[in-house]
């Protein structure tokens, strides 16, 4: 997806990353309007999904979905998501995410989103980040329609 952003940036949106619980999840589990909507971001880009896996339910929850899940196994998350996004040389990436060990990662992201959620929003993801949701839908919904991120970060 290429959207030309005026006055403030051109992206090639080829890949797509989440942090999960407190921001795709939460307490581990997906809003049934979430699936929808995560499933025909699938069907558009690379969707990947990187997480701590905290409750253990990550691999059920999204077995029906075509993307990727990265489990984390370091001691520094926040590095260990950064590096992720770091590792992508094909395009630009866009990243939502919610907590303290998303900071980086949506720093490093060409556009990044934070999450408010249920769970809040650290004030590192937030002022690390491109823009803020108060919620999942509505972030996945940018993508969807792609109008309402130059709507929102046009200059």
């Amino acid at each position: 997806m290429i959207v030309e952003i005026p006055g403030f940036k051109k992206v090639d949106i080829k890949d797509v990353i989440f942090d999960y619980n407190g921001t795709l999840a939460k307490d581990g589990k997906l809003k049934d309007s979430t699936k929808k909507l995560l499933k025909k971001l699938c069907e558009n880009f690379r969707v990947y999904v990187i997480t701590a896996d905290t409750f253990g339910s990550v691999q059920k929850e999204l077995k029906d979905f075509n993307l990727d899940i990265k489990i984390l196994h370091s001691t520094d998350h926040t590095k260990e998501k950064e590096s992720f996004i770091k590792s992508f040389k094909d395009g630009d990436t866009i990243s939502f995410g919610n907590g303290n060990n998303d900071a980086l990662m949506l720093k490093a992201s060409s556009i990044s989103i934070a999450i408010i959620g249920d769970e809040g929003c650290s004030k590192e993801a937030l002022l690390n980040s491109t823009l803020v949701c108060k919620e999942i839908d509505g972030a996945i919904n940018l993508m969807l329609n792609p109008r309402r991120l130059i709507a929102t970060l046009r200059r």
